[in-house]
């Protein structure tokens, strides 16, 4: 009967010895550690809008980003040209860096401080995205964060 039962206890350590191995390696820290937020929008511009489109980048859209950094929302912000698009594929990226999510509150807080900055209403913000529809189209938007190596 001695021998039944250390059989049993030594079939029940083989057993779960293996299922033990994935938990102690779980405790380890996980090599990855989240980082920035990266929003980025595709953009397609039709031909004969890329200049048009390339000045309200470097001055409404700049103007607006400068604004956001200025109040800590946004960390940094980039454009991408796609030298070699396939057809109907976004031919610039636009991209917005920031550290993390806002809630709700911090939402309605942040588009507050906008509205008063700016000095528009969201119809008039709402009717100047709407004109820039005739040189350019949103084709993609990717919410990415980017994680480093510990």
């Amino acid at each position: 009967m001695k021998l039944t039962k250390k059989m049993m206890i030594a079939t029940a350590m083989l057993v779960t010895t293996p299922m033990a191995l994935p938990t102690v390696a779980t405790a380890q820290e996980f090599p990855l550690v989240a980082g920035e937020f990266s929003e980025v929008s595709g953009i397609y511009v039709k031909d004969g809008g890329v200049y048009k489109y390339a000045q309200w980048l470097a001055t409404e859209w700049k103007k607006n980003a400068e604004f956001a950094k200025s109040q800590g929302w946004l960390n940094d912000y980039k454009i991408y040209v796609n030298a070699h698009p396939r057809d109907g594929e976004p031919n610039i990226y636009i991209m917005r860096i920031f550290s993390s999510l806002p809630d709700a509150a911090e939402s309605e807080r942040r588009d507050a401080a906008y509205d008063a900055w700016a000095k528009k209403t969201a119809e008039q913000q709402i009717a100047e995205s709407g004109n820039r529809a005739e040189y350019r189209t949103v084709k993609s938007s990717m919410l990415l964060r980017e994680y480093k190596i510990r």
